[in-house]
């Protein structure tokens, strides 16, 4: 063997020992501070049973109405998320949040996230808690989701609001996630090296110090969670049986959506369509992005507040 070829071949093996060194270091780093972390996690609301397993929900508020707060795709602690907004609201009405399984303080599940498990877990949790008449309010992908529960429990809702609320569409059917790469990133540590590089995306919103941290470590804990990337299986699922569904005609509809630029073409158009199958439907345009709650909660709750007067 001639000396280049070998100094070559002695540079990759040092450069493959040196990538394994590295890769190894950072999945046993990760286990020792998923632990740490874990017991840095305070815990807020309460637990319900729902299948067998603890479901957390927050309420706040002593309201005569009741507003049952549902999050959208992969939020980390929706108890948390929602804070600024449950803030607003509280004072006048009885806020609960629900949090799914693989969401915030839940417990995880392997049963099947297709929207029907979804709404049938989250159905059992506001009867585990004696509400039999609320409004409900959905943010992002539970808009989808509260197609179904509305349809099926329509005696049970008296109102519904969206906060940028998805609506299946043709394009979004076929939709690829890969999911296998986002389960290596969790297991391998590379997700908590890549999250630590881009910083706390929670640091320069108006929450308070020990909120955002509590964020940060819940977002450590519940990114990328088998329960959240089985959601993300059935998604394309999810959104075909929600093609062409509607809201009950009678239903009072209030959505709030986003007026900056979307991704998705016709985002507006198709909120407002929505709105017009409704005999009491109003749409509200924020200039803010899709986690709307997070900047416009003051006006949400304002509007929210007249909408309810209105359709007295």
């Amino acid at each position: 063997m001639n000396k280049p070829l070998k100094i070559i071949l002695i540079s990759l093996g040092a450069l493959a020992t040196a990538i394994v060194l590295f890769l190894v270091t950072v999945f046993v780093a990760n286990i020792f501070l998923n632990k740490s972390d874990q017991a840095k996690i305070k815990p807020y609301g309460q637990s319900v049973s729902v299948d067998g397993k603890n479901m957390n929900v927050l309420i706040q508020g002593k309201g005569e109405e009741t507003v049952v707060l549902l999050p959208g795709y992969g939020t980390v602690a929706p108890g948390l998320d929602f804070k600024l907004l449950i803030d607003e609201l509280s004072p006048f009405y009885k806020v609960v949040v629900i949090e799914p399984f693989g969401y915030g303080l839940s417990d995880r599940t392997e049963k099947e996230r297709t929207t029907e498990n979804i709404v049938s877990e989250i159905h059992e949790a506001v009867k585990q808690l004696n509400i039999d008449r609320y409004i409900l309010m959905a943010h992002s992908i539970s808009g989808m989701y509260s197609l179904n529960y509305v349809n099926k429990y329509p005696n049970e809702v008296s109102a519904f609001v969206g906060i940028d609320n998805s609506i299946a569409t043709e394009d979004r059917i076929g939709v690829k996630i890969p999911t296998g790469k986002l389960k290596l990133l969790r297991k391998s540590g590379l997700g908590r090296l890549l999250f630590k590089s881009s910083g706390n995306p929670y640091a320069e919103l108006p929450f308070d110090d020990e909120t955002k941290e509590q964020l940060r470590l819940l977002t450590l804990r519940n990114t990328y969670n088998y329960t959240n990337l089985n959601e993300v299986e059935h998604m394309s699922s999810n959104y075909k049986g929600a093609l062409n569904s509607t809201f009950p005609k009678d239903i009072p509809l209030l959505l709030f959506v986003q007026g900056d630029d979307t991704l998705l073409k016709d985002w507006i158009s198709l909120h407002e369509e929505q709105v017009k199958n409704s005999v009491q439907g109003k749409l509200v345009k924020l200039d803010a992005g899709h986690y709307l709650h997070h900047t416009k909660s003051k006006e949400i709750a304002e509007n929210f507040k007249t909408f309810m007067k209105e359709i007295k």
